[in-house]
């Protein structure tokens, strides 16, 4: 066969949640298209019953990944970087196309990503350092404070930064053992959905990271109220959207990270988004002396 006579296989974009990619169980689409107005794909529309159902799937994953060694967890994220720099191609070509970008300057973009994820693998038991310690007290007894992980958060990716932002909000949640539910950017969701395509052949747990695609203004409302949401990060709504949702997510009490009026991506992270989803625990234990008189038990 010639190959002006060949087909093209167009590629499927589907959810990744709970470790697989199934469709929207709505079974609804929508159109996503270059900057040109050039049609890509399409891409599943989530529904409020995907996002429950994520939900559900990052809760279970919690238990193991939390309870992973920090040292552990940064192994798995350096994979993760390692499957994205063998994708990358993929990636350069479809930023490029979400975001308007020659590509040069998309190939500096998932670079920059790639980089990014390696950044956060590094941290995962470095962390408890700088977070974490003895604290001074009047009396017998240490007193320690450790950093552990808000729980399950959702996160509503950067719209414009269609892998670099999303890359910059997801992995310091994971990194310090969070749980995350992804709403990828609207406009510009194919390098989010081929993310998980990079999880699901890395190390990463089934659950631990879970990726819809979609309108933010559908999903996201019942996400911020959902009882088993332990924090949301607001980075990529607007002004209405995130005082709706910072109002849904008081309800239990959530974490809310809000959205900045400036945020540059390519800046250096430093430690603000790695500390954001953390609690801190604090263990009184005697020392062994009872009193002046140096008597211990």
């Amino acid at each position: 066969m010639s190959d002006a006579a060949r087909l093209s296989v167009f590629k499927t974009y589907k959810l990744y949640v709970g470790g697989k990619f199934p469709r929207s169980e709505s079974g609804r689409v929508y159109e996503v298209t270059d900057s040109k107005g050039k049609w890509l794909a399409n891409a599943p529309l989530s529904s409020r019953k995907d996002g429950r159902d994520a939900v559900v799937a990052a809760r279970k994953a919690f238990g193991g990944w939390s309870g992973a060694t920090a040292y552990n967890r940064g192994q798995v994220l350096y994979r993760v970087a390692e499957m994205l720099e063998g994708r990358r191609e993929q990636f350069v070509r479809e930023v490029a196309d979400a975001e308007g970008l020659s590509k040069s300057k998309a190939a500096a973009q998932v670079d920059a990503a790639i980089d990014r994820w390696v950044w956060y693998a590094g941290w995962t038991d470095k962390v408890a350092q700088i977070v974490g310690g003895a604290n001074p007290v009047a009396g017998p007894f240490f007193n320690l404070s450790t950093p552990e992980p808000t729980g399950v958060v959702t996160i509503v990716a950067p719209q414009e930064s269609s892998l670099l932002g999303l890359i910059s909000a997801l992995a310091p949640v994971i990194a310090t053992g969070n749980t995350a539910v992804v709403i990828a950017s609207e406009k510009a969701p194919l390098p989010a959905l081929s993310l998980g395509e990079v999880l699901a052949t890395s190390d990463v747990p089934g659950g631990v990271v879970n990726i819809l695609s979609g309108r933010a203004a559908e999903i996201a409302p019942s996400l911020a109220a959902h009882q088993d949401v332990n924090g949301i990060d607001l980075t990529g709504t607007d002004a209405d959207l995130a005082k709706e949702l910072e109002i849904a997510a008081a309800d239990n009490l959530k974490r809310v990270r809000r959205p900045q009026p400036v945020e540059d991506f390519a800046a250096d992270p430093g430690t603000d988004r790695l500390t954001y989803f953390l609690e801190t625990k604090t263990v009184w234990h005697p020392t062994g002396s009872l009193g002046a008189s140096g008597s211990s038990y």
